[in-house]
């Protein structure tokens, strides 16, 4: 059964999930220093993933705390971009200073700064907002969706690593939850195609197990994603695990493996619709 959404304990569990997945992912760093390089990612080697982690610490940390600056003359794009190329520029440059800054070892860099985030954020509210030029001149998010960001981060890119050294690394159905509901309902509409979206108009009912509830709908190339109420009737649910929901969404696993082992259904009136999730979302 869900449990009615408590924002403020969410917060308080989401800041806990942070700590401890941030420190296992520091080990996790510390443990494979002498494996080389392996590819983790199709651009990037494993320590490049960690250079990348740092650089998303680094960058939150200056919006929070004065003890942190970025010369973001030399990350953010010259040009007004959509958000998925905006994205990739910005994440290879911000790899590439980081690496010039603390060199290939990430590790102590990602403990310093995680221990940071959650001190400078500890006496905030969690709606106070974090600016985040990265994403473009106008987003700052909330100080809850920033640390389920960071949450994400941590836990999509540790299993980055994981699998590119061969070392287990397991995701917290109840950790995949807060990141759902902490982060991705602020993320999906900063990273929605507007292009593929300009024509769609369709309600989606995400029922993930043991919660959240969100509702997406999509309308005139925007989406406004609800928890526990739709703003109208849901033309489609999908039926999920969190951890599924996590690995499809961030294109760590194919949407149609999920579905062959079962752990995807879509049902209600328009079923058919629910692969456009990932089309219309492309990985935040």
């Amino acid at each position: 059964m869900t449990e009615r959404h408590d924002p403020i304990a969410e917060h308080r569990r989401t800041r806990a999930a942070l700590a401890e997945t941030a420190d296992r992912l520091v080990r996790l760093l510390r443990d494979t220093r002498g494996l080389g390089s392996p590819r983790a990612l199709p651009a990037w080697s494993a320590p490049d993933v960690g250079a990348h982690v740092a650089a998303v610490f680094l960058v939150y940390c200056s919006s929070v705390s004065p003890e942190e600056t970025v010369d973001w003359d030399r990350i953010l794009p010259e040009a007004e971009l959509p958000f998925g190329p905006r994205m990739a520029v910005v994440n290879g440059r911000a790899v590439t200073m980081i690496k010039e800054q603390i060199g290939g070892d990430s590790a102590d860099f990602i403990a310093e700064r995680a221990d940071r985030f959650l001190r400078a954020t500890a006496d905030l509210d969690l709606e106070a907002p974090v600016a985040t030029p990265w994403y473009g001149p106008d987003p700052a998010l909330t100080v809850a969706a920033s640390t389920g960001l960071l949450l994400s981060e941590c836990l999509m890119h540790g299993l980055d690593i994981a699998r590119a050294t061969g070392r287990p690394w397991r995701i917290d159905p109840d950790h995949a939850r807060l990141v759902i509901g902490q982060a991705l309902t602020t993320m999906m509409p900063l990273a929605l195609d507007r292009v593929a979206a300009r024509d769609a108009d369709l309600v989606l009912d995400l029922a993930v197990r043991g919660g959240p509830r969100l509702y997406l709908t999509f309308r005139d190339a925007t989406l406004t994603v609800t928890r526990d109420a739709p703003l109208r009737t849901p033309d489609c649910r999908i039926s999920t695990d969190p951890v599924t929901f996590l690995m499809v969404a961030f294109h760590r696993t194919p949407q149609w493996r999920a579905i062959a082992l079962g752990r995807l259904r879509a049902s209600g009136r328009r079923p058919w619709l629910a692969p456009r999730l990932t089309r219309l979302v492309p990985a935040p």
